[in-house]
């Protein structure tokens, strides 16, 4: 039997799992969603994703059709049908069927749909030798039109960065935000290390505040490292001694290169190994 998906509380082989075309998740992008990990059957930092994924659907006054327990519990249900204990979940709530025009208020019943699957975002060779950037022309969104910071199914301006990137003949680009500051890339956050300082771009530059940011956040606190927020631009990324990037799909993975010049000696270094050592010892070993 093949994979099965979840969707508004029935399980669907996964070529037979539906959604109207008058669902204003696909003719909107009117919708929010969140990507979460399983591992060793634990969903890894479970209350922090449907927290977020909660504060998402509020920001664009959507409500939830389940409560955050209840949403739990499919999760669990749908990797236990699948029989999967390492997974990556695609979690998505649609406004639900409305009509062609605009007013969300005219949409019923929001579709909650739950994916569980494998995903491989970067080939093995990245993680040991690591990636490669490069700076696109696509600005982030700005805050006061689409935040950032919700989580929603509209990902276009993410989108057209990658086409960028893909067309420059790489796999993930930086995005600056209309200051010119450094954002994010297009599904991860990135952190650079420079004298043993470890310093990520803030939420007010126009990030999603991801949770494998915090978790690396965390870690380095433990490692007695100092973790700093500060606005940075493309000169901060030249001169670092490290840079790697974060996100659930992701994980951490280190880079070397960007915009054609090399990071540090050129590998992955020190700090991001000793990082990310931590980060799969809790995977392993922490309950979600």
């Amino acid at each position: 039997m093949g994979l099965k998906v979840y969707v508004n509380g029935e399980l669907h082989e996964k070529q037979d799992a539906r959604i109207s075309v008058y669902d204003h998740g696909l003719l909107y992008g009117d919708g929010v969603f969140e990507g979460i990990r399983a591992y060793n059957g634990r969903i890894f930092r479970c209350k922090e994703h449907i927290d977020r994924l909660f504060a998402s659907a509020r920001a664009i006054a959507l409500t939830m059709p389940m409560s955050k327990q209840e949403v739990t519990e499919a999760i669990r249900y749908t990797l236990d049908a699948n029989g999967l204990s390492d997974a990556y979940i695609r979690l998505v709530v649609t406004r639900g069927v409305g009509t062609l025009g605009l007013d969300p208020y005219k949409c019923r019943d929001p579709q909650v749909i739950i994916i569980t699957d494998s995903i491989a975002l970067y080939p093995p060779q990245y993680y040991e030798n690591g990636l490669e950037l490069v700076t696109v022309s696509t600005v982030r969104n700005h805050p006061n039109a689409i935040n950032p910071r919700i989580k929603s199914l509209n990902y276009l301006n993410n989108i057209l960065a990658k086409i960028e990137c893909i067309q420059a003949g790489l796999t993930e680009a930086i995005m600056l935000n209309k200051e010119g500051y450094v954002a994010e890339c297009t599904g991860d956050n990135i952190f650079v290390v420079k004298d043993g300082r470890l310093m990520t771009p803030p939420v007010h530059a126009g990030i999603l505040e991801g949770i494998t940011r915090q978790v690396v956040m965390e870690l380095a606190g433990q490692a007695g490292m100092e973790a700093l927020e500060r606005d940075m631009t493309r000169f901060d990324l030249y001169v670092a001694d490290e840079c790697f990037l974060t996100g659930t799909a992701a994980e951490i993975i280190p880079v070397v290169r960007i915009d054609s010049r090399q990071v540090g000696d050129g590998r992955p270094g020190p700090v991001t190994l000793k990082l990310l050592e931590m980060f799969r010892s809790q995977t392993t070993n922490s309950a979600g």
